[in-house]
């Protein structure tokens, strides 16, 4: 049986087999069968949380999908997040003709094969992308979408012999200099305390010897984490909300009306350029946006009259409404969420699919609404000043 890929520990009395995969590898789907054959472990832990375990039994789960919901509980990014993420490692499992997360359903199968105990050992994905939501701005946000959502278009491939070469520990390191100096905030909560998570995880399954299924990116943190007691509840925290930005989204709007109405008051003239300025940088941008996404025409005449008061209210977005219009005109069919999986591989079919056009109209009306709100405010501003 090959070693490569595989790290021993012992600890407590236990044996703890780490495989450390890549996650489109027919050699990692393959390993991980051969390991947990070979070694019949007590217990086999998997680099999965219940959702993801439940996503990757159930692959009709999109069928249930109120996209409704998904809008009205502001969850349209994180949504579009997950597709953009599952669509890149889809297409990487397609060019080499295996299923996304083989290692991981082969981890499943070859644990109910030996008698071993099932572990999933990863932490709520949800709960991880808090805490990566928390740690960056506005401009970090924009940023970090901006590139999730367009690394699905790329027409790049690799070789599966550089895929497997990705997993030497030297590249991998390289690899994770170059994606934290980019997002250098996003390491802690997407690697490091995972790495923390995991090891407590594999270090409390049952059992005297332990396989755990893992990325390899996480194998030498988890080798550093796993000699450490880790507090679970604490990295299962949702981190609480700043009041800062509530103070500030309530604040600035309410500056930019008192500004308007003394202007009105004392010169009706520059109160009604301010007015209008605000209305067209706020209405044109929203439009503009839903627009970019190919929206329904009443969608994006939504998002045109709407803007100006969503702009000032902190708890409705412009995108929302302009998504909720699209979803009741082009209401998506149970078609559109069982093609959801191969239409997301292409721009062409990423625009098609009604699911994922009504993300786009949330979220490109927003973030470019957002840019309409930013010049119409610094314009209300400019023109007080002018005028006074």
């Amino acid at each position: 049986m090959s070693e490569d890929n595989i790290t021993r520990l012992h600890l407590n009395g236990k044996e703890l087999i780490l495989i450390g995969t890549a996650h489109v590898s027919r050699q990692s789907a393959e390993q991980v069968k051969e390991v947990i054959e070979a070694e019949r472990p007590d217990s086999v832990c998997i680099e999965l949380d219940a959702q993801r375990y439940q996503s990757v039994m159930d692959g009709s789960k999109w069928k249930e999908t109120d996209i409704f919901k998904v809008i009205k509980e502001k969850k349209a990014t994180l949504l579009l997040m997950n597709l953009a993420i599952s669509s890149f490692q889809n297409r990487m499992a397609k060019q080499f003709d295996i299923k996304p997360g083989q290692e991981m359903i082969q981890g499943i199968e070859s644990a109910k094969e030996t008698g071993a105990e099932l572990v999933l050992a990863d932490r709520n994905i949800q709960i991880t992308f808090s805490r990566i939501w928390s740690n960056l701005g506005f401009m970090g946000k924009a940023q970090l979408l901006n590139g999730v959502v367009f690394s699905i278009f790329s027409k790049e491939t690799i070789s599966e012999e550089e895929l497997e070469n990705m997993k030497t520990q030297d590249t991998l390191n390289a690899v994770l200099a170059e994606f934290t100096e980019s997002f250098p905030k996003l390491k802690t909560p997407l690697i490091d305390e995972r790495d923390q998570y995991l090891a407590q995880k594999i270090k409390d399954a049952p059992g005297k010897k332990v396989v755990a299924v893992l990325g390899a990116a996480h194998v030498p943190g988890i080798t550093k984490e796993i000699h450490k007691e880790q507090d679970l509840a604490a990295l299962d925290q949702i981190p609480p909300k700043s009041i800062v930005p509530k103070i500030l989204g309530w604040t600035i709007p309410a500056l930019l009306v008192a500004v308007m109405i003394y202007t009105f008051w004392s010169n009706p003239t520059a109160g009604f350029d301010q007015a209008l300025s605000w209305i067209l940088w706020t209405s044109i941008m929203a439009a503009v946006g839903a627009a970019i996404a190919f929206a329904h025409p009443l969608a994006i005449l939504s998002a045109f009259v709407v803007a100006p008061i969503t702009a000032l209210h902190p708890l409705i977005a412009s995108g929302w409404v302009s998504g909720i219009v699209q979803a009741y005109v082009r209401r998506p069919s149970v078609g559109d969420f069982e093609t959801l999986s191969e239409d997301v591989f292409t721009i062409k079919g990423f625009w098609k699919n009604k699911v994922t056009r009504i993300l786009l109209v949330v979220v490109l009306t927003n973030l470019v609404g957002s840019l309409g709100t930013f010049i119409g405010g610094a314009d209300v501003i400019r023109l007080f000043f002018k005028n006074f």
